[in-house]
């Protein structure tokens, strides 16, 4: 979740860190925060809100307005720590007006410890205010070290966890001297995940950075070097990126980069060069991120899945799976969180139906948690968009643990996950700003079906026509969303009769239910309506209850040996006053148009590869629904874009 952003280098510090900010907004966050070091000593600007809240408390200060006149109070500046060490703002404006500083470090929080407010916001400072710490994660034993701290004579302002650990290294520091040893001993001291930037004002060419559990990066710059949480934040200053491991620190002047292992020692990283376009992460016209990614689904469909179709066969050369050891396998357990779990149910079905395998799907949050029965005979699939999804990434740590072997479906070359895993298959979705996952979504069930595609070749569990003719309707997915997005506005008109629902429902059977749970959860976070996706069939077990005259039911019936049984479950909740969008095949049109008040339809094709195109018009009504509300598309409340707390 939060976001952490860090620069040493001659260029003002300020614009910088608060670009790279902006970069990550999508991680979500409730309150923001710079701390500058200049001439020796530390400035803090910081408050809860949007990031336009920490931008116009710095443009007060750079306006003349100075300290009390830029309504950050206090809590802003720790004037009642280390009065010598740290300045008020109109002591740090420099000669041409502007906030001074070369080195600083900057962060977006979203609360975990304590509320939402400008004394529990980054960054945190000792209690001299010589020491200014920035930290993702969750330190769990912060309140044994806050006791002792306390003991020590430490003052703490904020409720947060954090701001143990600004005072951990100031005392680590006050021992022996060595900055760089008091974050190494402290980095020892913490149970929990951190990534964390930090600055000294006796170190005025130094900068910090340490991770466990939660992801940091450092680019490499001439005479300029940063640190992130992640690339798009600094990949218009450099794409050349080190990954940080677990437990590493690393130490960055303006020149050089040191990173040690938990151990002490020096250690040489191979340097990641990003290929990603910088305009890949802006909006490029669009109103909304989440429209540009939509309509960016036939381009990197293509990308994930072109190249790996060579000959008319699957070439999967990231994947190192046989066909003896899938003869060997008893079971494939496919584990992730949110849309990406949707799309393993998808995959699921990919696998049992082409490869006949027996494949189980778990909730990473669960799955650690229930003692699963795994070992050696299992393989298991995790999927992340981000490839930093704690939940995931610690499932993915137990299955290896108890034996089982991994790959993992990620888009972000270099990710822990990816890293940790056995086999990666990498999805071409290019950065995703808008928090809601679309086009990820779209490349996750392309991969998945790759890779069912790859297993029912290895196994020969599908004839050679059959497997074929799959293979060249995959290539025809991107043209049929080109073709759904050209006639969006239908969809669009649709959702201006009826955004002022108050709830409303998915159904679906087979492949189609798997889909309609994502169709659900892409409405209810970013419109905030109300929604649930139900099994077509269960309907008359419960749910039909809450049918009544306006009711609003999306049904989804792209498989056609389920088709007429969905027109059963429309005539259903049509006799008690629904209102049904129905999204079918181009060759059902007709007959759905007979039941449902509005009908969407894809280019026909074939029932497995539906679901990469059926969610898109899905995507789409979520979409309009919520610009229609008023609602924040790109960043709906209480959502954040990579989940890297439990």
């Amino acid at each position: 979740m939060c976001g952490i952003v860090g620069y040493i280098g001659e260029k003002k510090a300020v614009p910088i860190l608060m670009n790279g900010l902006k970069k990550l907004e999508y991680r979500g966050y409730d309150s923001a925060g710079v701390a500058l070091l200049d001439e020796g000593r530390i400035s803090v600007v910081k408050c809860k809100g949007r990031l336009s809240a920490l931008e116009e408390r710095l443009d007060m200060i750079n306006s003349g307005r100075g300290h009390e006149d830029c309504g950050c109070g206090s809590s802003a500046v720790y004037p009642e720590r280390g009065r010598g060490s740290v300045r008020r703002h109109d002591e740090l404006i420099d000669s041409a007006g502007y906030l001074g500083g070369r080195i600083g470090i900057g962060h977006t929080r979203w609360a975990t410890h304590g509320e939402p407010n400008d004394i529990n916001s980054h960054p945190h400072l000792s209690n001299s205010g010589k020491i200014a710490v920035v930290h993702n994660g969750i330190i769990e034993n912060y309140m044994k070290l806050k006791k002792f701290l306390v003991s020590q004579g430490c003052c703490f302002l904020s409720d947060t966890d954090t701001e143990v650990v600004a005072h951990l290294v100031e005392h680590y520091y006050d021992q022996c001297g060595d900055l760089v040893a008091a974050v190494m001993e402290t980095v020892d001291q913490l149970e929990g995940s951190y990534a964390l930037g930090v600055i000294c004002n006796d170190y005025p060419d130094t900068l910090i950075a340490a991770r466990k559990d939660s992801p940091l990066i450092v680019g490499l710059g001439k005479g300029e070097n940063y640190i992130a949480s992640d690339i798009p934040a600094i990949l218009e200053h450099t794409r050349d990126i080190y990954i940080l491991e677990d437990k590493d620190v690393a130490v960055l002047t303006r020149d050089t980069i040191m990173i040690y292992d938990n151990y002490g020692t020096l250690v040489q990283k191979e340097v990641f060069h990003v290929d990603w376009d910088v305009e890949a992460a802006e909006k490029s016209g669009y109103e909304h991120f989440m429209m540009k990614e939509m309509c960016e689904e036939p381009k990197v469909i293509k990308e994930t899945v072109g190249s790996r179709i060579k000959g008319g066969r699957i070439v999967l050369d990231s994947i190192s799976i046989t066909p003896e050891y899938l003869e060997n396998i008893d079971k494939i357990f496919i584990v992730a969180c949110g849309t990406a779990y949707h799309a393993g149910v998808v995959g699921k079905r990919l696998i049992e139906n082409l490869a006949r395998i027996p494949v189980e799907t778990d909730v990473a949050s669960e799955f650690r948690y229930r003692d699963p029965i795994i070992n050696d005979k299992n393989l298991v699939i995790i999927i992340s968009q981000s490839g930093e999804t704690i939940d995931t990434l610690f499932a993915l740590r137990e299955a290896k643990k108890r034996g089982a072997r991994v790959l993992s479906i990620v888009n972000v070359i270099g990710s822990s996950i990816a890293r940790e895993s056995d086999d990666v298959l990498y999805t071409w979705a290019g950065p995703e700003i808008a928090v809601a996952s679309t086009k990820a979504y779209n490349t996750q069930l392309a991969a998945l079906t790759l890779v069912a595609l790859d297993f029912a070749y290895k196994l020969g569990s599908l004839d050679t026509a059959r497997l074929n003719s799959i293979i060249e309707e995959l290539k025809t997915v991107p043209d049929s969303i080109e073709q759904i997005l050209y006639h969006r506005e239908e969809i669009q008109k649709f959702a201006a009769k009826h955004y002022n629902a108050k709830s409303i429902f998915f159904i679906g059977r087979g492949l189609d239910y798997a889909l309609s749970m994502e169709g659900s959860l892409k409405l209810k976070e970013i419109s905030y309506i109300h929604s649930e996706a139900y099994a077509g069939g269960e309907m008359k077990h419960g749910t039909i209850a809450l049918i009544e005259s306006g009711t609003l039911v999306v049904c989804s019936m792209t498989q056609e040996s389920l088709f007429e049984k969905m027109i059963s479950n429309i005539r259903e909740v049509k006799a008690r006053g629904a209102v049904v969008m129905a999204i079918t095949q181009q060759k059902h049109a007709d007959d759905a148009a007979k039941v449902a008040d509005m009908v969407v339809t894809i280019p026909d094709i074939d029932p497995l590869l539906a679901p990469i195109a059926a969610v898109t018009p899905m995507q789409l009504f979520a979409y309009y629904m919520a610009v229609l509300k008023g609602c924040d598309v790109d960043k709906p409340r209480n959502l954040a874009k990579s989940v890297t707390v439990e």
